[in-house]
């Protein structure tokens, strides 16, 4: 997979702090902005998202490019409804490299399984090119790809949701290619966003695990900002 930050808001620390001191000051915009330096924006920040008050993470957002990954793992990204997806299209776009799927490592791992695997993906990639060469449109034909053929989309969310985001799909129990993904995202973020995103993650990573008895009972490793 290959995940970038193709585009966010420009200095969104610094956005996100004006937002917070708006609500609680006389001053005009431009006054405030002349008054906030990066120390004092991390220290409002830090203070706004302990009491709650995530409604000014939502004027900053961050546009993901996410290639090579799975349609198994676009479907778990499209559930997040409060952000924007553009996803290469089956229907316009011809699969025609039948080496571009993901292979689990649970199935990879086991030579019996590895063998089923691909006989069944590169069948259904020949039944694929033989119904296109049958004058089937690509949007009938991709009926029968598997879930596991390479895809690529663009996400674009908020901080408010990235958070929501991340403390979901970075849990250890967490599907593995979401999760992956989600890391990787994470990563991208807090070199931009360090202060926004200084504990985001997995809800162990602040208190007690919400998961019951469905918990991994695995503490989930603190990303570094290096």
């Amino acid at each position: 997979m290959k995940i970038t930050l193709i585009n966010y808001t420009e200095n969104p620390e610094k956005t996100v702090s004006q937002a917070a001191r708006l609500c609680y000051s006389a001053k005009s915009i431009a006054d405030i902005a002349c008054s906030m330096d990066k120390k004092t924006q991390g220290s409002l920040i830090k203070k706004i998202m302990k009491l709650g008050h995530y409604s000014v993470l939502e004027h900053v957002s961050f546009s993901f490019g996410i290639e090579n990954v799975s349609r198994v793992c676009t479907h778990q990204l499209v559930r997040h409804r409060i952000a924007s997806f553009s996803q290469r299209s089956q229907r316009y776009v011809k699969y025609n490299d039948p080496k571009n799927y993901i292979v689990p490592t649970t199935i990879n791992n086991n030579e019996k399984a590895k063998s089923i695997y691909h006989e069944a993906l590169i069948n259904n990639f020949n039944l694929y090119q033989e119904l296109i060469s049958a004058g089937i449109p690509a949007e009938d034909a991709r009926y029968i790809l598997p879930q596991a053929v390479f895809t690529s989309i663009i996400f674009t969310a908020n901080a408010r949701e990235l958070l929501h985001f991340f403390k979901l799909r970075c849990c250890n129990r967490a599907q593995w290619e979401i999760r992956e993904v989600a890391v990787e995202m994470l990563k991208l973020a807090k070199e931009i966003a360090p202060v926004i995103f200084e504990s985001a993650g997995p809800p162990c990573l602040t208190g007690k695990c919400p998961e019951g008895e469905m918990s991994c009972g695995k503490p989930w490793k603190r990303m570094s900002n290096n």
